[in-house]
């Protein structure tokens, strides 16, 4: 059987960059770190972080008065920016740059006195945290199914911003049809859309392209470990997500020459490690291979105060 690796897979720089904001902030602090939701979405990185001392919360009231408060990489919305003032909490922000890109550029739209359509998937994290950037001037949009129904006060005044961990690809069918309702919208760029997301997308195909069977590692809750899924289905190929080497199930290699595995951006490379490990087991040895290696070219700076 072969084995081939997706290139790229796993973290991206806002993961990369939000992880190493906890670290540093609890390698300097005899107090307690408080973090505001997970910090990413995937079990085995928010448990590390709870063994060496972070507590994560959902409200800022959950952490005492004057204590630090780091916000997680999905970003939060003025409300919650002002209940950690109201609480005299000390904050880190570690949102993901891309993320407070659309952020400001909601909040440009909302002054502008326009509304707002988010396409997204409705109670993530990272969509609650968008949206209440202009609350009451927004609309959410989780599918194409949902454009006929949008009831705007003034077509010719209407903005869109999307979901960062979603691709081109989720959402081309839905700004068409956004196009086609409102002629006049202003639609997102393409450098908009998360880069991390498309790539891994992109590298996906070529997975498809390969293999009968493709394996995610990532988590149930993570947005963009689900359309890799979802990918891979989309050009019938059979695949699953899974959380570690554990979850696969022995039959799923019957007949499988193949298989393709990738990891979402908030998934560590210990755990594709231990699958292609417990994959050469099974198959009683292994070819295993990568796609050409890519490399991203992105990394994002700490907050001032967490540098060296």
């Amino acid at each position: 059987m072969k084995i081939i690796l997706a290139s790229p897979r796993g973290f991206c720089a806002g993961v990369d960059r939000a992880i190493e904001i906890v670290e540093r902030a609890l390698s300097r602090s005899d107090q307690p770190v408080y973090v505001r939701h997970e910090i990413v979405h995937n079990r085995h990185v928010v448990e590390g972080l709870r063994e060496k001392g972070a507590i994560f919360i959902d409200d800022p009231e959950e952490a005492p008065e004057k204590s630090e408060l780091i916000y997680s990489a999905h970003g939060v919305s003025p409300e919650i920016r002002q209940r950690a003032t109201d609480q005299k909490l000390r904050t880190i922000d570690a949102t993901c740059p891309l993320v407070t890109k659309v952020h400001n550029e909601v909040q440009r739209m909302s002054r502008e006195g326009l509304e707002i359509i988010m396409i997204g998937h409705a109670g993530h994290v990272e969509v609650e945290g968008t949206m209440g950037q202009a609350p009451g001037q927004m609309h959410l949009v989780q599918s194409i199914d949902d454009v006929p129904r949008l009831q705007i006060a003034d077509p010719t005044r209407l903005g869109c911003v999307t979901q960062t961990t979603l691709s081109v690809d989720d959402t081309r069918e839905i700004m068409d049809a956004l196009r086609q309702k409102f002629p006049q919208i202003v639609l997102p760029r393409r450098d908009d859309i998360c880069y991390a997301t498309q790539n891994r997308q992109d590298a996906v195909k070529q997975l498809a392209e390969k293999a009968q069977l493709v394996l995610v590692v990532g988590a149930p809750e993570s947005s963009n470990s689900n359309r890799l899924v979802e990918v891979a289905s989309r050009m019938n190929v059979s695949s699953h997500l899974i959380t570690s080497a554990i979850d696969i199930e022995p039959e799923w290699l019957k007949n499988v020459t193949c298989v393709g595995v990738t990891a979402g951006a908030s998934t560590p490379e210990f755990l594709v490690d231990q699958v292609i490990e417990r994959l050469v087991g099974l198959s009683k040895g292994a070819e295993v291979s990568s796609l050409p290696e890519i490399d991203e070219g992105m990394h994002f700076k700490l907050p001032a105060d967490l540098r060296p």
